[in-house]
């Protein structure tokens, strides 16, 4: 039995396809009180011509012969509606590289779902995204690397990206289709923020997320070279600041510093099978885009027997961390535990080698200051080549020629 059930009431068994029934709590002592998912991240694929070395997805990929099927897809979408989701974002990998990605859309948007397109956009055509549009496409959010396309199309391992992005905003804009741009900030292209957020701008993008790398899968193994110093996150925080006064009314925009240089933990994803949850290419429904990074969990699947109503309300991942009686010290006696919710479970995990430990970006963690020394330490003096993601698991930077 989970930890954060109610001990004096036994789990009851529900008919897998009474989803309704299930999220709405009837019989659920505990877990109901969780309510219904609002989103959902759907990993259509982790196949993607981009080789980002801080990439969210699982250094072990799943292959594209485990990738559920269109009409499985479908069915989850359907499940999705039934429950009561709100959003869907498609991403992967690159979701675009799904044949199917505009029927997927379509079938979203036939169920009432709002759509979001996470997408490198490199695959993209105009007429693709004209068929997205026309299939319902609610928004879509494009990733850049830097401002500068040398620099950018280094840290994406791909020739011409940076021009096929500006190509595709410009496209969706034609289209009247929102845009988000997704600055991902480490390093080696924190020097370029105030030019990226112009660059938001010209674009005419509604939102920009100003997204310091978070350190898990691909982005942990190269630690050492994105992680960026307290100078340059407290020279960010200040750029940030000054252009959220500057341009109020034209763009929006979000900021996340690192968790290593946080005093306080992030409330992650809304708090652990709170609001949110993720389903990877192979079907695992997940309660973060990171969750299978911590082994001892099991992750059950939408090809099981189970609805996805069912795996959200019972599955023992899902109600592992959820609530607080499963905190330790300092976390149980905290004030702040109701807030942040202990923090991130897989940072604890990555970082302390347990997920049930206080996430080591709170100052209170035992873990906090020597996680706090080796950001220090990394930042200045870590490596500079990327291992770029792959199936291969990594692939080392070449070493630069003739001092470039």
């Amino acid at each position: 039995m989970s930890p954060t059930l109610d001990q004096h009431h036994p789990q009851i068994e529900f008919d897998p396809n009474d989803g309704l029934a299930l999220l709405e709590g009837k019989g659920q002592p505990v877990t109901a009180k969780y309510g219904i998912p609002l989103a959902v991240l759907i990993e259509l694929t982790h196949k993607c011509p981009l080789q980002c070395p801080y990439c969210s997805n699982p250094v072990e990929m799943e292959r594209a012969r485990n990738e559920l099927t269109t009409q499985e897809w479908k069915r989850v979408l359907d499940e999705l509606a039934d429950i009561g989701v709100l959003q869907v974002h498609f991403s992967g990998g690159e979701p675009t590289a799904r044949k199917d990605i505009v029927e997927l859309v379509q079938h979203a948007t036939d169920c009432d779902l709002y759509t979001n397109l996470i997408t490198s956009a490199v695959l993209l055509n105009r007429e693709k995204l004209a068929q997205l549009a026309d299939a319902g496409l609610s928004h879509i959010q494009i990733s850049f690397q830097g401002s500068d396309a040398t620099k950018a199309d280094r840290v994406a391992g791909f020739r011409n990206a940076h021009a096929k992005k500006h190509e595709v905003a410009r496209w969706a804009r034609e289209l009247d289709l929102p845009l988000t741009v997704n600055a991902v900030m480490h390093r080696q292209n924190l020097d370029q923020l105030e030019d990226i957020i112009a660059m938001a701008v010209d674009m005419d993008a509604d939102r920009i997320e100003v997204a310091n790398v978070q350190y898990y899968g691909w982005a942990l193994k190269n630690r050492a070279a994105l992680m960026p110093t307290i100078a340059q996150i407290d020279r960010a925080t200040q750029v940030v600041e000054d252009a959220r006064e500057r341009l109020k009314g034209i763009l929006d925009i979000d900021f996340v510093i690192p968790d290593y240089y946080a005093e306080r933990p992030k409330k992650c994803m809304g708090g652990w099978g709170r609001q949110f949850f993720n389903i990877t290419p192979s079907g695992k429904v997940l309660p973060c885009h990171a969750a299978e990074t911590i082994t001892e969990l099991d992750f059950l699947s939408v090809r099981s027997n189970h609805s996805i109503a069912w795996i959200w309300q019972n599955s023992d991942a899902f109600n592992r961390y959820r609530g607080t009686g499963w905190m330790p010290e300092p976390c149980q006696s905290c004030a702040f535990k109701e807030i942040d919710f202990g923090g991130c479970r897989c940072q604890a995990f990555a970082l302390t080698g347990s997920a049930d430990n206080t996430d080591p970006a709170c100052a209170l963690s035992p873990y906090h200051s020597a996680t706090f020394k080796t950001a220090e330490t990394e930042a200045e003096t870590g490596a500079t080549r990327f291992i770029y993601r792959n199936f291969a698991g990594g692939t080392l930077e070449a070493e630069p020629q003739d001092g470039k």
